[in-house]
């Protein structure tokens, strides 16, 4: 690339040691960087006036009665890029982007859907891996343009079809984004500059994409750089590698959680008590009606609670506690564990199962831990009533063409999916996965479901339904989890209908 005259006349009078002639072209250099990032900022500020006519009159369409799956996804596109001008013309001008405490996990797979919403992007299979407890002091619209500008970056170095992996995890104390892609890889001569404006490896970029990204890095006071191919625990190893790692930061100090430990046994609430007091309010029932009387004078963070209680039972206090406050949490213990109480479990809400004698007692602090640390799941969405799209992830023609059937009989249609390449549209009315599907198996299933969902209510369909398989499917957030070989097709479309909590039609 030619080098910029102001940058010429600089570098050429630094190696004439001439220091007024130097400092002539520093003063030219700058004034030439303030106007062009100027020109830019008045650039991006005029592309608002053609943005705001676009969408004023996709909003009339709107109103006239065209498809409202398309046009809300046109309103969103353009949203978006009056999003991304706005943050552009503050990036000009310097000024700091408003920061608060956030998931890493929402941006990351927000921007996953964008990705797959580029019809370039179908060739493309890509997972991701981001649990929602990992948090930072950010801004999550400019987290979400660093993930997507690094996907489109590794989407555009493969020329035909490709894998791209994103992976959220902690390296000690710090968040660490990774993106990996197996590409072609990034030529040794240019991997120095890869960051820079207008270095690409790849005839299609512009070669402004890292440099963007660099940029959002350094506003989060973040590290973006290549990272060592092993670093991703795959066969055959990623041919590139980018890593975002985030500083290690403390959170707020906040009020301590609040724990109600329901059990008719006193030893096993001193246990709870003990185990977790130092850093939670431990709260007592010794009965279901006892715990009942509590949550009603105030809300608890968790409830902990025996399955067999005298009296009202754990599974009707999971209830009842969903009544008085929908967010609460209930981890269901239980020293009788079946496949009937955990299928009552999943369609009560409750988030884990924690069996009788306890073999580590550090196992149990750490479920609680991590309990706590996520944040409660929202409420499903209320998916439009017209829509009657569920989503089916089965690679089984037979087991497809059942469940096909299956949704039909109550009035539901069956988009089938047979890869992990995410294809993202509205929000279905729910999502059925197969625990055996064979592109994702079990545990990457069952988060390729749910992300699948956007908030719907999911189901898991096993061949061979156990109690690992209806215990994971809790844990994922799965509305139901049910034997793939029913009696029959109308005992399917019944649970189906049920845990979609759809009218018959």
């Amino acid at each position: 690339m030619e080098t910029p005259v102001p940058l010429a006349q600089l570098l050429q009078a630094l190696e004439a040691g001439d220091l007024t002639a130097a400092r002539t072209a520093a003063a030219a250099l700058q004034r030439a960087g303030a106007q062009t990032s100027q020109l830019a900022a008045e650039v991006l500020h005029e592309l608002r006036q053609p943005l705001l006519g676009v969408k004023a009159y996709a909003q009339l369409l709107a109103e006239d009665g065209a498809a409202p799956g398309p046009l809300r996804l046109l309103l969103a596109q353009v949203e978006r890029m009056e999003q991304i001008v706005s943050d552009f013309i503050r990036l000009s001008s310097e000024r700091p982007a408003s920061q608060q405490r956030l998931s890493l996990a929402a941006p990351i797979w927000a921007a996953a859907k964008h990705f797959s919403i580029n019809p370039d992007s179908s060739r493309i299979s890509l997972e991701v891996e981001a649990p929602e407890d990992i948090t930072i002091q950010g801004n999550a619209r400019l987290i979400e343009q660093l993930t997507l500008n690094l996907l489109n970056n590794a989407r555009d170095a493969m020329a035909g079809r490709g894998r791209v992996k994103v992976v959220l995890t902690m390296e000690g104390p710090s968040p660490a984004l990774y993106v990996a892609d197996w590409g072609p890889g990034i030529p040794e001569e240019l991997r120095a500059r890869i960051f820079e404006p207008y270095i690409t490896a790849n005839k299609r970029g512009t070669g402004l994409g890292l440099s963007v990204c660099q940029r959002i890095a350094r506003e989060h006071h973040a590290r973006l750089e290549l990272a060592p191919q092993g670093v991703i625990r795959d066969v055959p190893p990623p041919a590139t590698v980018f890593r975002v790692l985030f500083p290690a930061t403390d959170a707020p100090p906040t009020q301590k959680h609040r724990v109600l430990v329901v059990d008719d046994e006193i030893i096993i609430r001193m246990v709870f008590r003990d185990l977790m007091g130092k850093e939670c309010e431990i709260i007592e029932a010794a009965s279901g009606e006892e715990a009942l009387d509590l949550l009603q004078q105030a809300p608890v963070d968790l409830i902990v609670t025996d399955k067999n209680l005298p009296g009202m039972s754990g599974l009707e206090l999971a209830q009842q506690a969903r009544r008085l406050h929908t967010d609460s949490r209930v981890i269901l213990m239980t020293g009788y564990p079946s496949l009937v109480t955990t299928q009552q479990a999943l369609e009560l809400g409750v988030v884990d199962y924690l069996l009788k004698p306890f073999d580590d007692i550090r196992e149990v602090r750490a479920l609680l831990r991590s309990t706590l640390a996520r944040k409660p799941a929202p409420a499903p969405l209320e998916t439009d009533p017209a829509m009657r799209r569920v989503d089916v992830l089965e690679d089984n023609p037979a087991a497809a063409a059942q469940i096909t059937h299956a949704l039909s009989l109550v009035g539901l249609e069956a988009r089938i999916l047979t890869t992990t390449e995410l294809a993202a549209l509205e929000p279905p009315a729910g999502v059925v996965v197969s625990w055996d599907f064979t592109p994702a198996y079990g545990r990457k299933a069952l988060e390729l479901g749910k992300a699948l969902a956007q908030g719907a209510p999911f189901v898991v369909l096993a061949e061979h339904l156990t109690m690992e398989t209806a215990l994971e499917s809790l844990r994922a957030g799965a509305a139901a989890c049910l034997p793939k070989l029913m009696s029959d097709a109308s005992a399917l479309s019944r649970e189906l209908n049920r845990a979609f909590k759809r009218e018959a039609p």
